[in-house]
This record gives C-alpha cells, structure tokens and sequence, in this order.
C-alpha cells in the first residue's frame, strides 16, 4: 500500500523511543481494525480547543473509532470552537503573564487554557440559552439524555448552522452526530455548561435533576453497547491523557466480570499518550501491565505509553492509521 507523505516520514524517522512508540500504536491500532476490531478513544484535557478535530473527526467519518469518552470540557469546547472561533485570543508568550494581566483577562471575558483564551459571551453565553431550552423542553416530557444529546439538538437546528465560524468538517461533534457514534461523558458537571446545569436545577428551572444523565446511567449504557459490541468485535482503548475520561470506561470490563459475574472479553487493545511520568500512586503515569491485575487487559494484549504531548502525538497517530 503507497503510504502518504505525513506516514512515510515517521517511517523513515520515527525509529527510536517516543517516536517509535508512537508508530507502534499506530500500527497496533491498523492490525486492530484489520483483524474486525473496533476502537475506543478516551479524550481528557483540552484537546478540542486544541482543535483536535482537525483529525479525530475524519477518523470518526472513516470508521476508525467506534465510541467515545470525553470530559464535558471537551464536549463543549468542541462546539465553543465552532460557534466563536473568530473570537479566540491566542497567547504565544503564556508562560511570562503575570496575576494582573490574568486578571484582565478575566475582566476581558478571556478564560485562558494555556495559549488560548475562550470569548465567554461569544461562546459559552452563546450557546447558554439554546442549551437551556432544549434542557427544559426534555424536563418537561420527562426525557432523559446524555449531555451530548442536547448538543446535537444544537447542530440540527438550521437556524445554529448559520453560527459556525470554522469548517463543520473540523469538528468531531458533528462528525460523531452524522456516524451516531456512542459518546459517555462522566463527571460532565465538572464543565461549564454542567455548572450551568446544576445552577438551573438549584434554582428550579430543571425538576428532575436526571433530564441530563447521570454517572451511573452512563455506567449503564456503557456496559450495554461493551456487552453488545464485544460479542462479535475486540474493542480496543485509546487514551489521550489521564483523569475521569480514562478512569470511567475501563472499568465496565472488571464491572461485567467480577460485579455481575458476566463471561466478557477484556479490552483488545490499549494505548496511553501520557506527559504524566510513570510513579507510583499516579494512575495517569500507571504502566499498561498494573491494569493486568485488575482484570481490565490480558497479559497479550497489545500495549503502548507514548510519554509525550498529546496534542502532538494525537494528531500524528492519526495520520498514521488515515495514511495521510
């Protein structure tokens, strides 16, 4: 198979270390997926505001990657990134801010993740109402969904499409929408749209604080589609970071196993982009073989730590298995 210009070059100079970890994974994922295998990819972080979709949202189109756990900062900053874009500030020399420049910044609106700070009326404030009605038409009917159900009432809403300000292909939202991929997103009050949530609850506007789904409902239709696709499919686990979007999913296979005494495949296939450094009582800079012991991997899966930044890696293991 010709292999793109991106590919070609970390074969020839992605040989040693890090670098050959990271083509490792790749091929791991590609030998994965070959052999019937599907893919689970876990994103903590900030990885949409570091405009990971640029990637991760043709592997969805591609069928690459079949689920999807994410932090609820990451669901939304998808969609902040695509509504306000135009509005971003990006800040090159980040590290030599003082408290009072931060504090303009915040008096600016500015909400600063490293280099990049994130407009709130042109974002979050944006979308605030939109999202509140759609939360309290579902209060109303006694629905309950996941929190990345209400945003796709977002994006099918013609009159929203009029607000993208980037290309739509760029964002892995829509593009997990138009596959209707499965996305969990645990501890998702730990957002700014959950802490909007929890705010109209409190005040009463939301009756029933599960209109938006809980972390044990999630549990719950996490081990449905586990159980459901692990009957015909190895399911593979992609990592990017450490943290609840990590934590959450890959428990369901010792929860299956050891808690509802089920018959289950253990995950197929791992693979963790970590700067956290490998120490004890750290699990983001736990090594792959600790999970052996707690029934989440077999001693033959197929196991890679790339120790590096995942929004260089990331991008490039995707390229790898779209042989860009």
């Amino acid at each position: 198979m010709k292999r793109g210009p991106i590919t070609e070059f970390m074969l020839t100079h992605y040989k040693h270390f890090n670098s050959a970890s990271l083509v490792d994974a790749a091929k791991g994922w590609e030998t994965h997926l070959a052999k019937g295998g599907k893919m689970f990819v876990t994103l903590a972080g900030a990885m949409s505001t570091a405009e990971l979709g640029k990637s991760l949202a043709e592997m969805i189109r591609q069928d690459k990657i079949h689920g999807i756990c994410c932090t609820g900062a990451n669901l939304e900053e998808d969609i902040y990134n695509l509504v306000a874009h135009n509005h971003y500030h990006r800040i090159p020399d980040w590290r030599a801010l003082t408290a009072e420049e931060e504090v303009k910044l915040m008096e600016k609106g500015l909400n600063r993740v490293t280099d990049t700070c994130i407009p709130e009326e042109e974002a979050m404030r944006k979308i605030e109402g939109l999202l509140n009605k759609e939360w309290q038409n579902a209060d109303k009917a006694g629905q309950s969904h996941p929190p990345h159900y209400y945003f796709w009432q977002l994006l099918k809403n013609p009159e929203f499409k009029k607000e993208y300000q980037i290309d739509p292909k760029d964002s892995w939202m829509i593009a997990a929408m138009e596959k209707n991929i499965p996305i969990y997103t645990p501890g998702w009050e730990d957002s700014t749209n959950g802490n909007m949530y929890a705010a109209a609850v409190i005040e009463g506007r939301i009756k029933n604080v599960h209109t938006v789904n809980s972390g044990i409902q999630t549990m719950i239709r996490l081990a449905e589609w586990y159980t459901e696709v692990s009957a015909n499919h190895s399911i593979g686990f992609f990592q990017i970071g450490g943290g609840i979007a990590g934590d959450f999913p890959i428990c369901v296979v010792p929860m299956l196993e050891q808690d509802l005494e089920r018959s289950t495949p253990l995950w197929g296939y791992f693979c963790q982009i970590s700067d956290s450094t490998t120490s004890y009582g750290s699990y983001s800079g736990a090594v792959p073989n600790e999970k052996i012991t707690w029934g989440k991997l077999d001693g033959s899966t197929p196991k890679f730590i790339i120790e590096s930044d995942a929004t260089i890696v990331a991008p490039l293991v995707f390229a790898y298995v779209l042989n860009w």
